[in-house]
């Protein structure tokens, strides 16, 4: 919809007055773009509307709590990852479906949840990476611990040809 909207103040003259001349989605359709114009000096300027998430609660093992964060999960799964065929946004997408997936299950989730939804995720991923998270999510501590982990992804994966 264009048209004017008072109350965003211009950068340049900080004028109230302004009116939107050209909206598109951005960000994969979760902001809208917004151009434009100060109706005091005709400064033209870009705006960005998101919708304001609710807080997602991450409950600790250790009984504390800490705001979720995003960015977490990528230094994790970029760590799995190195060295690793998987690109950034392969790993800000799945990032992001499991922020989304751990919204859906309410404000305030286990740890433990978002380790596995990480983990299911990097399986489909690759499996390597799968391992080098497993390892230190699930506290190896011997090469059984890997034995066993293999012998589960070989049970539900189709051999190589």
């Amino acid at each position: 919809m264009l048209g004017s909207v008072i109350g965003m103040r211009c950068p340049i003259c900080t004028g109230p007055d302004d009116k939107v001349v050209d909206s598109r989605l951005a960000e994969d359709g979760i902001a809208i773009r917004r151009r434009r114009e100060c109706l005091g000096c005709g400064y033209r300027f870009t705006t960005f509307e998101r919708v304001e998430e609710a807080a997602l609660t991450v409950q600790k093992r250790s009984g504390g709590r800490e705001s979720f964060d995003r960015d977490k999960v990528v230094r994790g799964v970029q760590a799995a990852t190195k060295s690793r065929p998987v690109g950034e946004n392969e790993i800000e997408r799945l990032a992001a479906q499991v922020e989304e997936s751990m919204r859906e299950l309410g404000p305030v989730v286990p740890s433990e949840k978002i380790g596995f939804a990480v983990l299911e995720r990097l399986r489909a991923l690759d499996e390597v990476a799968y391992l080098r998270f497993a390892s230190v999510y699930k506290e190896f501590s011997d090469l059984a611990d890997f034995e066993r982990e293999v012998g589960l992804i070989s049970k539900s994966t189709s051999p190589k040809a």
